[in-house]
């Protein structure tokens, strides 16, 4: 389904997104907070919800794996940007790159001033092409807290399956579901 059509199951159309990423002196820059530093090199306008504190973990762990790989950047988390609106409205990307058996695990968190406008829906569609086309990729992978419903009813209508479980150290307990990339 391209982007702006309604989808048959009577859902609104999806916004028209697409992930612009980031490079290590922006990581950097919201990793510490600073907006006006992140802004000044930033390929889209960044809104203060990403240097929002809650925010600066992601960035920081990002800035040192792109620091480490600069290959990483066009992979790991970037810009939920709207086309048609011309605003940044989340983050979403892979953990990194493929792994040895070609899994990319997805991540993805929207503003909370733009949630329940299908853009979480439009950024996972955006992730799962991405992954479809690159011959490496062969397993798609989300982990999910028990109690996010929201997230869990949004993976599950793509196919994602239970695989198993596991503690994460900033989430807790986590549901590890998985697709096949094609």
């Amino acid at each position: 389904m391209s982007h702006g059509q309604t989808p048959a199951d009577g859902r609104s159309p999806l916004p028209n997104v697409r992930i612009v990423h980031l490079n290590h002196e922006i990581f950097q820059a919201l990793a510490e907070g600073d907006l006006v530093a992140a802004n000044t090199v930033a390929p889209v306008p960044l809104p203060a919800q990403f240097a929002d504190p809650d925010w600066r973990p992601v960035w920081s762990m990002r800035s040192a794996q792109v620091e480490q790989d600069p290959a990483c950047a066009g992979w790991v988390t970037g810009v939920i940007w709207d086309e048609q609106e011309r605003i940044a409205v989340g983050r979403a990307g892979f953990h990194g790159l493929p792994d040895s058996s070609g899994m990319v695990e997805i991540g993805y968190e929207v503003d909370p001033a733009y949630r329940r406008r299908g853009y979480a829906r439009a950024a996972l569609e955006y992730l799962l092409r991405r992954a479809a086309s690159e011959p490496q990729v062969k397993t798609v992978r989300v982990t999910i807290s028990p109690d996010n419903s929201a997230s869990y009813r949004l993976a599950s209508h793509y196919g994602f399956v239970e695989v198993g479980e596991q503690w994460d150290d900033e989430d807790g307990l986590e549901i590890i579901y998985e697709l096949p990339a094609n």
